[in-house]
């Protein structure tokens, strides 16, 4: 496997589990027309990520986990290959959310609030995501 093909890899997995991300919004977003609102969620969700891990108060695990999804990611085979139709990208998507709501749930909800540099709507849609509480607005 070469590099190209590596990091398409991991770019065609990125795409998807944005794409999942998206529906995720759409169902649980308590108002409609949130498409802009969705489009955001995942760049807004890869920063926050990289804000935990750079933050040296985090636990470790967070850390760890956050490294392990990296290596995954990278790594060009997956648990089911992604030539197989649907299901060959699905396995990134779920290891991505999995590992997303382990970190998210380890950080806490006022960590991943502070390092959020989304929109209120789309931490909402995160915190349904992740199984947080809810937070009631200030």
């Amino acid at each position: 496997m070469t590099v190209v093909t590596t990091l398409l890899s991991v770019a065609a997995g990125l795409l998807l589990v944005w794409l999942a991300l998206v529906v995720v919004l759409l169902v649980m977003c308590p108002r409609k027309g949130t498409l802009a609102e969705a489009l955001r969620l995942l760049p807004d969700t890869l920063r926050l990520l990289r804000r935990l891990a750079a933050d040296p108060t985090m636990p470790r695990g967070v850390r760890l986990r956050l490294g392990a999804l990296l290596a995954y990611l990278a790594l060009p085979f997956d648990l089911v290959p992604d030539f197989v139709p649907v299901l060959g990208y699905a396995d990134d998507a779920i290891v991505v959310v999995a590992v997303l709501r382990s970190v998210v749930r380890r950080a806490g909800p006022d960590a991943v609030h502070r390092h959020w540099p989304g929109s209120d709507e789309g931490f909402a849609a995160l915190s349904r995501l992740a199984g947080l509480p809810q937070r009631t607005p200030d």
